[in-house]
């Protein structure tokens, strides 16, 4: 009886402890999209990957709750009048998770393995710009640049740019304790974190949501603090069910189809591309399909950055009705009609977004051209394998968001060079455009890179179709969730403030 007695008194005690800790302990549930690519900070490129890796690494510098770039594990920091020699005096707090001091030396150690051609990461072109990262003691980081980067704050707040001392250590504010393929990584405070007494979470779990339905649903329960997006075309109902909770925003980013541009049928046939271009109605895929903001896109790069101007391409100025005289006429040159169909295969990942898009332009690509259209529906690994070596591919669904406030950052992905030319679109000239912008500042690299984007544009190496918004349920018990146009929220400056608890 004695040994029952203590066993039920230990197991009140425990379930007292585990009820203590659900109600003191904050602990964040997120919606991450599909699973991360990869979670080396060096091999990633998509979005959920950069979501989840600014939990756990941080590099010289961070990003603040609005997207913006502030102090890292570099406290304080100086520029040269050439701007080519930043020196970086780095926190004597900035502790590994297991307590190891951050040295100078990790940043060296990481810049190597980025550009490594073993590490075949598909980001380290980011960093060309650098051409020594120096450390003359165990505190100081000097990056000596060939030319000026204007993004140089942002672009070391990225994956690529955090300091390397293994795959099981940490330099952010979360450690990752658990990883459930295809449905969670779990991830704890840091103790060792510089700032871990201002990170509110005590845990953060980031939760696989290939399905926004469900995403939607998880969020009704309770399950779910913030979601990675929204069901497409429930906007106006969403509004009306969920209110300040629904969060649409400005966001730098575009979705566009690329064509793959070395094989058959639109390897050498501009026509033909431009035809299915042209045959999109955009403004029905914005309005019924989407349904949250989205713009209709002709361009690639996206409105609302200094200096770049307002979307004048030539198919923004055609009604549908021109667009779509001139999308047959060009299809017949290309050689296709009723007696030669064309048959295509357009490959996306999973998502309901994406197939309702691909289904819809599908749909307008039979209708107004009667072209076939196999569509090949896979998991995101799957799919930018497939979608990076090119020997399967046709067409492919494709997209960027800015990792910094630049229209660089959205044409440098079709730079022969970039592994991020999925389209493995060629053209010196083009090339040359980019190379030149880089060289120079102002008005002048503003001009170049207009002119890259309309030789990108005039060759038909891409599709583009909407401009994003950002779409977010937030609960309504959650500080600290700011919208930004990049769209950047890092758990660490998120907070839960029970609403029945303020009463």
């Amino acid at each position: 009886m004695r040994v029952r007695s203590l066993l039920l008194i230990l197991l009140v005690l425990s379930a007292f402890a585990t009820d203590l800790a659900g109600r003191d302990g904050v602990a964040l549930q997120r919606g991450l999209g599909p699973s991360p690519d990869s979670l080396d900070p060096h091999r990633a490129q998509g979005l959920a990957a950069f979501n989840l890796l600014r939990d756990l690494h941080e590099g010289l510098l961070a990003r603040d709750a609005a997207g913006r770039a502030v102090p890292g594990v570099a406290h304080r920091w100086s520029i040269s009048p050439d701007l080519r020699t930043w020196t970086f005096e780095l926190d004597e707090n900035a502790r590994w998770s297991d307590g190891r001091r951050i040295a100078a030396s990790d940043f060296g150690r990481g810049s190597a393995r980025a550009r490594d051609p073993a590490t075949a990461s598909p980001t380290a072109r980011w960093l060309d710009a650098v051409t020594a990262i120096r450390a003359p003691d165990s505190s100081t980081v000097i990056l000596e640049l060939d030319r000026p980067v204007p993004w140089l704050e942002e672009l070391l707040t990225l994956p690529v740019a955090v300091p390397w001392r293994g795959s099981d250590l940490y330099s952010g504010p979360f450690r990752l304790v658990r990883a459930v393929p295809g449905s969670r990584f779990e991830l704890e405070r840091n103790p060792h974190y510089r700032e871990a007494v201002r990170v509110a979470p005590d845990s953060v779990t980031w939760h696989v949501t290939e399905d926004p339905s469900s995403e939607l649903a998880r969020f009704r329960a309770g399950e779910l603090h913030v979601t990675e997006t929204v069901p497409p075309g429930r906007t106006d109902w969403l509004h009306r069910e969920l209110g300040d909770r629904l969060r649409i925003a400005p966001y730098l980013g575009s979705f566009y189809l690329a064509f793959n541009l070395r094989r058959p049928p639109f390897e050498g046939n501009a026509a033909l591309r431009r035809a299915l271009s042209l045959a999109v109605d955009r403004e029905i895929l914005t309005e019924r399909v989407l349904g949250s903001g989205e713009l209709p896109a002709f361009g690639l790069v996206p409105p609302g950055l200094d200096g770049w101007p307002d979307d004048t391409h030539a198919g923004a100025r055609l009604d549908q009705a021109a667009r779509l005289a001139q999308a047959r006429a060009l299809f017949r040159e290309a050689g296709y009609g009723p007696r030669r169909p064309l048959e295509v295969e357009l490959r996306f990942n999973s998502s309901l977004t994406h197939r309702r898009l691909a289904v819809a332009v599908a749909a307008m690509w039979k209708q107004h051209l009667g072209v076939r259209t196999r569509l090949v529906n896979e998991e995101w690994k799957v799919f930018v394998t497939n979608r990076r070596q090119g020997r399967l591919t046709e067409i492919v669904r494709g997209g960027w968001i800015a990792d910094w406030a630049d229209a660089a950052n959205f044409l440098d992905n079709f730079h022969s060079a970039s592994p991020m030319n999925y389209a493995f679109f060629d053209d010196p000239g083009y090339d040359g455009l980019l190379d030149a912008a880089h060289r120079t500042s102002g008005e002048e690299r503003t001009a170049l890179l207009v002119a890259a984007e309309q030789r990108l544009l005039a060759a038909q190496a891409v599709l583009p179709l909407y401009y994003y918004v950002s779409r977010h349920l937030v609960s309504e018990d959650v500080t600290g969730y700011v919208d930004n146009p990049l769209d950047i929220h890092p758990s660490r400056w998120m907070n839960l403030e029970r609403r029945d608890a303020q009463r």
